[in-house]
């Protein structure tokens, strides 16, 4: 079969390897749609402490059944799949939070991926919804902010503002407005911030020519935002999110900032802060993501570029050129 290999920084082809395996208990499936991430990204340029090469990326994923194996899904069915792996004995997993396993395993950084032709998978780890492929392939990386959503506590009464309209961000735009709350999308990007509207966010802010705390400050009576994500990874938005939030506000951390982070940090306790990061995503919240995708909840058209499975060495050297071009590249394997 096909497969696309990282072999070292900025060394990625398109090469033909064996084909799998089904062991007991695991399915084969036809891979169809594989979404790449700012953690591919990062491995192509060298930067992805965790990735060891040669490595098949991809853990973004819509596949179809061709062999159930243990699954009591029928052969054709469409798919996605959780691609966690939990050790079941660290502390994260004895507190039921197998997302931030301490030896955790992802496709496509510490084990192969699904960016090939073929995969198997373990048969508990595969979900369905009757989506479309695109939808699909876009549920587990909404989940990673929709679960930055869960872990800030957001409900209908609360105003959420979230740094960052790119792939993750915009998944916490669109669990948090489908949680029916008040949400503020904030990016450079006008582009991007359009796309949050089309997800749900109420109020838009374009930071390089927006003032934050007064456009905030006016739209919450003068207290800041109840809840502020950050999904950017910036030393400069790290600190904004403390700033701006409200008195006994949360503050979700799913970005990892580049470079130390220099805090004036009796902002944390005159205000009482819960500050708190997110990891990954727990099988609530890809529930949650499919019934927000049934209900057609999020622009799925708007926020992908779609290539095929050739192209993939030259469009992540355009992503690597342009970072801000691209919200969410999808490569067909069809």
């Amino acid at each position: 079969m096909k497969a696309v290999i990282m072999h070292g920084p900025g060394d990625v082809r398109v090469e033909t390897v064996p084909d799998p395996a089904p062991q007991p208990g695991e399915a084969l499936l036809r891979v169809r749609r594989v979404g790449l991430c700012g953690t591919d990204l990062s491995s192509w340029r060298g930067r992805n402490p965790l990735v060891s090469y040669p490595r098949i990326p991809g853990h973004e994923i819509a596949a179809t059944i061709v062999d159930p194996g243990s699954s009591n899904l029928a052969p054709g069915t469409h798919v996605t799949l959780s691609p966690y792996a939990n050790c079941g004995h660290c502390s994260a997993c004895r507190n039921g939070r197998p997302n931030a396993c301490r030896d955790n395993r992802t496709l496509g950084v510490q084990r192969d991926g699904a960016l090939a032709e073929f995969l198997t998978s373990p048969a508990e780890k595969l979900l369905t919804g009757n989506l479309q492929l695109e939808e699909l392939c876009l549920v587990e990386p909404l989940t990673v902010g929709a679960h930055a959503v869960a872990r800030g506590q957001v409900t209908d009464k609360d105003t959420v503002a979230i740094f960052g309209s790119g792939g993750v961000g915009l998944g916490a735009v669109a669990a948090s407005a489908f949680r029916g709350a008040t949400t503020i999308a904030i990016d450079i990007d006008d582009a991007k911030l359009a796309i949050a509207r089309e997800a749900g966010a109420t109020h838009l802010l374009n930071s390089t020519r927006d003032n934050l705390l007064e456009a905030l400050a006016g739209w919450t009576s003068g207290h800041g935002p109840d809840v502020v994500i950050e999904a950017v990874g910036s030393p400069d938005t790290f600190r904004a999110a403390v700033e701006l939030v409200s008195f006994t506000g949360r503050v979700v951390y799913i970005g990892y900032a580049k470079e130390p982070v220099t805090y004036e940090t009796r902002l944390f306790v005159q205000k009482e802060l819960t500050i708190t990061g997110a990891r990954n995503a727990l099988p609530a919240d890809f529930e949650q993501v499919i019934r927000m995708l049934q209900q057609h909840r999020f622009p799925v058209a708007r926020a992908i570029t779609t290539v095929p499975m050739d192209q993939t060495p030259d469009i992540l050297r355009s992503w690597n050129d342009d970072p801000a071009r691209f919200t969410r590249i999808m490569i067909n394997l069809d």
